[in-house]
């Protein structure tokens, strides 16, 4: 077979598994009353048959692993690109800076955590490896993954695997443990809301559209607009990319490893273009000009749907427990560690912050925080079937500010790199200490906002 088939096949293979997986989540009892995801199914099935264990299907992992660093960022542009009217809430900030902290939170206990192994148990190890918790409980198999990877190009065995088994762990966690926790929150007194009516006094978050926005005839298909418009925004991430390596490059170690770990990111520069493109757009109509052809709200929620279910299906498939060998039982204590932590956290802080819609933003954020958007979606649907909590806002507009506020942890991801490379042990405590003092500044910030709330 050519190679040049080596990559459709893989797609084609992804294709018929979520076929399989919509036709037995549709058909099977036990995962039609489940809230799991159909692409976390077709991944799951394809780790099962795949080379590893029955295989029966033969994925290039490699390839598997190319699809999720860029479907993360397609889904991500597209998502950047639709126009939203939102008005403005003080909760879009608390939900950002609640997304952070629980980031934080992880990344100090999964830090903590492979400090301790090293010191005691297994001193070959990479600390930094506990960092990849936040990435592939609270980012995703995409994010932790495209880390991963960079510090593969830097020495560090397996990091890729390391993140997507993770992010894989993270699914289960998100959905398995978060069916039992509806059923324990929903009789806590306590998750009950103080306003019953609350829901119906929010903050909308409106999609609109444009009269002719449903696809017309016309010299190029609106879809074809659509994908070309992004693919023109991820040219543009990558020479951004490219322009940021020649730069940071020749000033040593420091410069490589950024540079390594803003490949990693391609999705966060890329969604800050398509945001930039969306408002100067928007300005430009409200001047009078306008495009013949604009972005379209519907397809593009359609590619990002697209992108994000074959990344997630991708993602867990191209898992390889083989490479695993010397990490499984730590990743599974971390995972397991993480996952409680996570848990007390968000009943804790939550109910603090949204006093009036308690129990749909404590499921929300959880779900969120263990797997994706999605996930904490699928979770909230569960109580507030109708989304009339402020949960959908929270989680939509905390994610986008989330990006501001997350910035520091992009540089601090950077030094424990640094100090394994150049064997500077010292530098993985001042990882730590940024880490705390970040963390006690966000929330000391949320103590005084939660005190408005209530």
């Amino acid at each position: 077979m050519s190679e040049s088939w080596l990559f459709i096949i893989d797609f084609l293979l992804l294709s018929l598994l979520v076929v399989t997986a919509a036709v037995l989540k549709a058909r099977i009892p036990f995962l039609t009353r489940w809230i799991i995801p159909t692409s976390m199914i077709a991944g799951f099935l394809g780790l099962i048959f795949g080379t590893e264990l029955i295989g029966w299907i033969h994925f290039d992992l490699d390839i598997l692993g190319e699809l999720v660093y860029h479907l993360m960022a397609i889904g991500f542009i597209a998502l950047s690109l639709k126009e939203r009217d939102v008005k403005n809430s003080p909760n879009f900030l608390n939900a950002g800076m609640l997304i952070v902290s629980t980031y934080l939170i992880q990344g100090i206990v999964g830090f903590s955590f492979f400090l301790l192994l090293i010191q005691f148990f297994f001193p070959e190890f990479f600390p930094g490896i506990g960092l990849l918790l936040p990435l592939g409980f609270g980012q995703g198999p995409g994010q932790a993954y495209s880390i991963g990877t960079q510090w593969e190009q830097l020495g560090i065995n397996s990091g890729g695997n390391i993140g997507l088994t993770i992010a894989g762990l993270g699914f289960i966690w998100a959905t398995v443990i978060g069916i039992i926790l509806i059923n324990i929150l929903v009789k806590n007194k306590r998750f009950q809301s103080s306003d019953q009516d609350s829901a119906l006094h929010h903050e909308d978050v409106i999609e609109t559209s444009d009269p002719d926005e449903i696809p017309l005839a016309d010299a190029i298909d609106k879809l074809t607009y659509q994908i070309a418009l992004i693919g023109t925004i991820y040219l543009i991430t990558y020479l951004t990319l490219i322009g940021l390596e020649n730069i940071l490059t020749p000033l040593g170690t420091f410069g490589e490893t950024l540079a390594q770990l803003l490949l990693g990111f391609h999705f966060i520069i890329g969604s800050l273009y398509a945001m930039a493109f969306r408002i100067i757009l928007n300005r430009l109509k409200d001047k009078g000009f306008k495009l013949e052809h604009e972005p379209n709200n519907f397809l593009l929620q359609r590619i990002s749907g697209f992108a994000f279910d074959y990344m997630i299906a991708a993602s867990i498939a191209a898992i390889s427990i083989h490479a695993l060998q010397d990490y499984l039982i730590p990743i599974i204590l971390l995972t397991t560690i993480g996952g409680f932590v996570t848990i007390l956290f968000m009943v804790w802080v939550v109910p603090r912050l949204f006093p009036n819609d308690k129990l749909p933003n404590t499921l929300g954020f959880y779900g969120m925080a263990t797997g994706t958007i999605s996930t904490g979606m699928a979770l909230v649907k569960a109580v507030d079937p109708q989304f009339k909590s402020n949960t959908t806002e929270n989680l939509v507009m905390g994610s986008a500010s989330a990006i501001i506020f997350g910035f520091p942890l992009l540089l601090l991801l950077n030094v424990p790199v640094v100090g394994y490379i150049e064997n500077k042990p010292i530098l993985y405590i001042y990882t730590l200490i940024g880490l705390i003092i970040y963390f006690l500044g966000l929330m000391t910030i949320l103590h005084f906002r939660s005190k408005k709330a209530i």
